[in-house]
């Protein structure tokens, strides 16, 4: 995975500004930043700023600034976004399909204590968030229950999702990383605490068949299923690294970038080692430490956005190849590939579910119909 730098989206400001919470649309048309002035901007595809909001305490009587915004979600359909906020509440806020459309709150869970991250897997209709007080609950757009579906004795400080929408993982301030699964995988992987990082796990990620961890200690280890160390990068010897401070995997699980401070680390998973792979790290001189990471859920884009303010927005992809002068083919990953018409400007994205790696891609029928071979599969799409 290569990472070009496409524009700045927002740009730096003199002192600390940080860039608290970022998340994309799983229709890839919007794109949602938060900063400490709690205000949620909404970007387009292009990194074009086309709205904003503002968000809300849960007790208005304590004013505007008791609280801070640490975490944001897209709802499956791409019309709500969860707001996760320190003050003990999620607001789910309706943005609507179109620009300009009014925004407004149409659901609040209250929660006993602070939210510090929040996720919602495209394949689930509730949302998940990890609280102060060690618990991860579950809740949805509709109705202000919640439950409870693990708690620990330990803040939680980072959660991730599986590549396949089915599981997540929360990352504790002890160290200890817990897995739980909505559905069977049918892998026959076990829920429950798998491992205890040597670090509180800010930076954490799920990859193929792996869990990414890292932290304060500038090592990022590689467990597998079993919780077992099987890979591990060590930075601590090298004075210009700094603490990772987050982590982002690419819809396929094939790829994931840790962010420091100037600096993006990229690996790519190499199935025939069965190992993951660095590649040049990504510097960006100026940029200070990276607080959050977002992944364009096509794979193409991928926003860093910084403690001063800064978004910058990357092209992501693997190789791209001119095909017949018509089409435009970007392999974002190992098992995905956007083919772009250049005439039109349709895109359609193949995508194998297997993670089998697609070799080659040809268009057929009057340049209407893709087929595209894996070593044990066809993938076929329709360009009308």
């Amino acid at each position: 995975m290569q990472l070009k730098h496409l524009k700045t989206l927002m740009n730096p400001q003199d002192g600390a500004a940080r860039v608290t919470a970022m998340a994309w649309a799983p229709n890839n048309s919007k794109l949602a930043v938060c900063t400490v002035d709690r205000v949620v901007l909404l970007f387009d595809e292009q990194g074009e700023k086309r709205d904003k909001f503002a968000t809300k305490p849960a007790d208005s009587s304590l004013g505007k600034k008791c609280y801070q915004v640490t975490s944001l979600a897209f709802s499956p359909d791409s019309t709500k976004i969860a707001v996760g906020q320190t003050d003990n509440i999620v607001y789910i806020y309706r943005i609507g399909e179109k620009w300009g459309d009014k925004k407004v709150i149409c659901n609040k869970i209250v929660l006993q204590s602070a939210v510090t991250c929040l996720v919602w897997p495209s394949q689930q209709a509730s949302f998940i968030c990890g609280l102060a007080d060690g618990k991860v609950r579950l809740a949805g757009a509709k109705g202000s229950k919640s439950q409870t579906i693990y708690a620990t004795d330990s803040h939680v400080v980072s959660l991730a999702v599986s590549p396949s929408g089915k599981g997540i993982i929360s990352g504790h301030a002890d160290g200890t990383i817990v897995r739980y699964f909505f559905e069977d995988e049918g892998a026959g992987l076990a829920g429950g605490p798998i491992c205890r990082h040597p670090c509180p796990p800010y930076a954490l990620a799920w990859g193929v068949s792996t869990i990414i961890a890292a932290g304060c200690d500038r090592r990022a280890l590689v467990y597998g299923s079993n919780g077992k160390v099987v890979q591990q990068f060590d930075y601590s010897r090298e004075e210009s690294e700094k603490e990772f401070m987050c982590a982002a995997c690419n819809p396929s699980g094939q790829s994931f970038v840790l962010g420091s401070f100037d600096r993006l680390r990229v690996y790519n998973w190499a199935p025939r080692q069965d190992m993951w792979e660095e590649v040049p790290p990504k510097e960006i001189p100026n940029l200070y430490t990276i607080t959050a990471l977002a992944w364009k859920k096509d794979g193409a884009r991928l926003v860093a956005g910084s403690l001063c303010g800064a978004v910058e927005l990357f092209d992501c992809c693997l190789r791209r190849v001119l095909y017949k002068n018509k089409f435009e083919m970007t392999y974002v990953g190992l098992s995905q590939v956007i083919v772009k018409n250049l005439s039109t400007g349709t895109r359609v994205v193949l995508k194998s579910h297997y993670g089998y790696e697609i070799e080659r891609v040809q268009i057929m029928g009057k340049d209407r119909f893709l087929v595209a071979h894996t070593s044990d599969t066809l993938l076929l799409g329709d360009l009308a």
